[in-house]
């Protein structure tokens, strides 16, 4: 069976970023940064999280590109560099929603969430 490199790589680039949003916080803090950039303290009165904590996940999303950030003064402001992130995030998060709804018909074929996972 022959493999091929390219999708081989396409696969694995996409499965290293849902690795890096697999996080529910990183996910709530990338909702918290779609609209506007925060500092650490105006994150953390959205987030219910610790200090350090919040600070790891914030390096980790900047180490992979997501997140940018400035300085001003003592404190570091981020912002979401990735709009093509933020976009992914939002329809995802939106058809998860959708789903959760129990409102909602979403046939089968059209769902995310597996049937028992409201």
């Amino acid at each position: 069976m022959d493999t091929d490199p390219a999708a081989d790589a396409v696969f694995e680039s996409v499965a290293e970023l849902f690795a890096l949003l697999s996080t529910p916080i990183r996910l709530k803090i990338i909702g918290a940064l779609c609209n506007t950039e925060k500092n650490v303290s105006q994150l953390l009165a959205e987030i219910d999280t610790t200090q350090p904590n919040m600070s790891q996940h914030l390096s980790t999303l900047y180490r992979a590109g997501v997140l940018g950030k400035r300085r001003d003064g003592t404190q570091i402001y981020y912002r979401l560099q990735s709009e093509r992130v933020a976009m992914l995030c939002r329809a995802v998060c939106t058809q998860v929603a959708i789903e959760m709804d129990p409102e909602a018909e979403v046939q089968p074929g059209d769902r995310l969430l597996p049937l028992g996972a409201r």
